[in-house]
C-alpha cells in the first residue's frame, strides 16, 4: 500500500512526516468530508497553517482534497491536523427566497454565491415551486430540496466534495462491487426498531385561501396501527405539492420497522464513501440479508501497512 499525503502553504509543498493513523471520515447528510492526522513537528512545518490545501491519493487514487481547519500540538511536538473538503462551507448560514428551481440548481447557485467549485450536478428532474430558506445553513437548504424531491419521485441524492468538486449525484449511479459478506466484515451490529422514523399514519395539512379552511390529506395503513399503536406524521404542505400523493408516498417511505447495521473493520476500499451503494450478504439471524445498501457514513483508517473502514448502512428497513 502507498499513499501520499501533500499540504501546500503557498507556492511550496510539503510532504510531511506522518505518526500513527490517518483517517478519512464522510456522512451521507450535512457533515463536510474529514482527513485527520498527525505529524511530527520540524522547521518546515511550523509554516503549516489554517487554510492551507491538503491533498490525499493512495496507489494513485484520488481520495481528499481539502483544506486545514484547525491544528493542536502537544508538549512531544506532534502536531494534530484536522482538514475538511469544500462541503465545510455548507456550514455557512444564510437567507433565500428562490422559486422554480431543482436541488441541482439550489446547489449550483450556493456554489456559485460561496465560491466553489462544482463538479458533476446531475439534473434531480423536480422543481420546487417556491420555498423560503431564513437564517439556515446551506446544508439544510439542500437537503430539505432532497427531500422534497426524494417524496415527489422517490429518487435519492448525495451531495458530496469530489477531490475538489462539489457534485450532486443519484444514488442509482454510484453502485460499487465491494460485497459484504461474513468473511469482509469482521464485525457487525444490527438492531430493529420502530421507534425511530417508523410512521404508519400520515397527516398533512394546507391553509386553503381560496375556502378558508383547512385541507387536511391522510393515509394510514390499520393493520399496522393494530400492532404498533398510531405513530403519526404530521407536517404542513409547501405551494405546489400534491397533497394526497405526498401522503402515499411517505406512508410506503415510513411505514416500517428500521433497522440499523453497522459494520466494523472491513477490508479497505477507497472507492467507498457515504451516499454509495454496495451489495450486503449477511446472516442476521431474524433477517436474511442479499440486497444493494446505501452507506449512510464511512469512516477509513490508512496506516503504512493496512487500511480499513468502519460502515454504517441503510437500505429497505434499514435507516441510519
Amino acid at each position: 500500500m502507498a499513499y501520499e499525503l501533500l499540504i501546500q502553504n503557498g507556492d511550496k509543498v510539503y510532504q510531511p512526516a506522518i505518526s500513527g493513523d490517518i483517517t478519512w471520515k464522510t456522512e451521507r447528510k450535512s457533515y463536510p468530508g474529514e482527513l485527520k492526522f498527525d505529524i511530527i513537528m520540524d522547521d518546515t512545518i511550523k509554516n503549516i497553517t489554517e487554510g492551507n490545501a491538503v491533498r490525499l491519493k493512495k496507489d494513485d487514487n484520488n481520495i481528499f482534497f481539502g483544506f486545514i481547519f484547525s491544528k493542536k500540538t502537544d508538549k512531544d511536538k506532534v502536531v494534530t491536523i484536522t482538514a475538511y473538503d469544500q462541503l465545510r462551507y455548507f456550514k455557512n448560514k444564510d437567507t433565500y427566497v428562490y422559486e422554480n428551481k431543482t436541488a441541482g440548481e439550489l446547489v449550483k447557485m450556493l456554489a456559485n454565491d460561496f465560491r466553489m467549485q462544482t463538479g458533476t450536478i446531475e439534473n434531480t428532474g423536480f422543481k420546487i415551486a417556491s420555498r423560503v430558506e431564513e437564517n439556515t445553513t446551506l446544508f439544510d437548504m439542500v437537503q430539505n430540496a432532497i427531500d422534497i424531491t426524494v417524496q415527489n419521485r422517490k429518487e435519492l441524492y448525495v451531495l458530496y466534495d469530489d477531490f475538489g468538486k462539489v457534485t450532486l449525484k443519484n444514488i442509482a449511479s454510484m453502485v460499487l462491487d465491494c460485497l459484504i459478506d461474513e468473511e469482509t466484515a469482521e464485525n457487525y451490529d444490527y438492531k430493529s426498531t420502530i421507534d425511530e422514523e417508523t410512521y404508519n399514519q400520515i397527516k398533512l395539512t394546507r391553509e386553503n385561501e381560496k375556502t378558508g379552511k383547512r385541507d387536511v390529506y391522510m393515509a394510514k395503513d390499520s393493520s399496522k396501527i393494530n400492532e404498533w399503536g398510531v405513530l403519526q406524521y404530521y407536517d404542513t404542505l409547501q405551494d405546489g405539492e400534491n397533497g394526497q400523493t405526498k401522503a402515499n408516498a411517505l406512508l410506503e417511505l415510513y411505514n416500517k420497522k428500521q433497522r440499523n447495521l453497522s459494520i466494523k473493520n472491513m477490508i479497505g476500499d477507497v472507492r467507498v464513501r457515504a451516499g454509495c451503494m454496495i451489495p450486503v450478504k449477511l446472516d442476521l439471524g431474524d433477517v436474511q440479508l442479499l440486497k444493494l445498501m446505501l452507506v449512510e457514513k464511512c469512516t477509513h483508517t490508512f496506516n503504512e501497512s493496512e487500511h480499513f473502514m468502519d460502515l454504517t448502512l441503510k437500505g429497505g428497513e434499514f435507516v441510519a
